[in-house]
């Protein structure tokens, strides 16, 4: 779950990753030392791999939370597998067996999400990588399917079905709302669907969620538009979790 806020209970966690846990869900940070997979040449990439994990392991010391992060190539894996929880792989890159089997040889939590362009059926072959690298601990993510240009669907067959693979199966409801490219140079969002495809998801059978926010998201750098406020994520969870306790009784 992607709750990457700036406000902290008392103890210095941050507020959501308390409110997380009392409704039942884990909580964890996710941010990016780099994003490779940038519409324009001129988007903003993030801080580079050294610069971008010493700033992942001074949030992971502070606020006392799981991080994860991508990875782009296979050489990445050890070096990032020595900070985060659970290394994740990006949807363009869920079929390159190299980086998959490297992410699983660290003995990592694995997260891959699918594919705009995958159908559900064939994520199965991204567990197997994964579990030929060692690691058994692997997530699915759905976060929508292409459907004509500048758009995106969720088909919500797609969470059982990535489910009889025996992993647990996360919804991205913020990214699942993009609208690629829409905006020429940039990536374009409709965040007013995210409760909807949260909802459905969770009661799909969704394990989980994970969500983009800031404290104003017009004010973000890129994947403002999809992005949640902050205030609106406990709503949210609390929202979700309810509908997780009656799909589970």
């Amino acid at each position: 779950m992607r709750i990457a806020g700036k406000r902290r209970s008392a103890g210095g966690r941050p507020d959501n990753a308390d409110f997380c846990n009392a409704n039942g869900f884990g909580y964890v940070f996710k941010a990016s030392f780099d994003k490779a997979n940038r519409t324009s040449k001129d988007g903003l990439r993030g801080p580079g791999i050294a610069t971008g994990l010493d700033i992942l392991q001074a949030v992971k010391d502070e606020m006392g939370v799981p991080i994860t992060t991508d990875i782009h190539l296979p050489e990445q894996a050890v070096q990032v597998a020595e900070v985060v929880d659970m290394l994740q792989i990006p949807a363009f890159l869920c079929r390159q067996t190299d980086l998959l089997v490297a992410a699983g040889a660290t003995g990592r939590a694995v997260n891959v999400k699918k594919w705009q362009f995958m159908p559900p059926d064939a994520m199965g072959h991204a567990v197997d990588k994964v579990n030929m690298g060692g690691s058994i601990n692997v997530l699915l993510t759905e976060r929508g399917t292409t459907f004509g240009y500048h758009n995106l669907v969720v088909d919500m067959r797609s969470i059982p079905i990535m489910r009889q693979y025996g992993v647990p199966v996360i919804i991205d409801a913020t990214h699942s709302v993009q609208r690629p490219s829409a905006l020429g140079n940039a990536t374009g969002g409709d965040r007013d669907m995210v409760p909807t495809i949260l909802f459905a998801a969770i009661a799909a059978g969704a394990d989980g969620m994970f969500m983009e926010t800031l404290p104003d998201p017009s004010k973000s750098p890129s994947d403002g538009p999809n992005m949640i406020p902050l205030a609106d994520a406990p709503g949210l969870i609390e929202k979700a979790g309810k509908i997780f306790s009656i799909m589970r009784e």
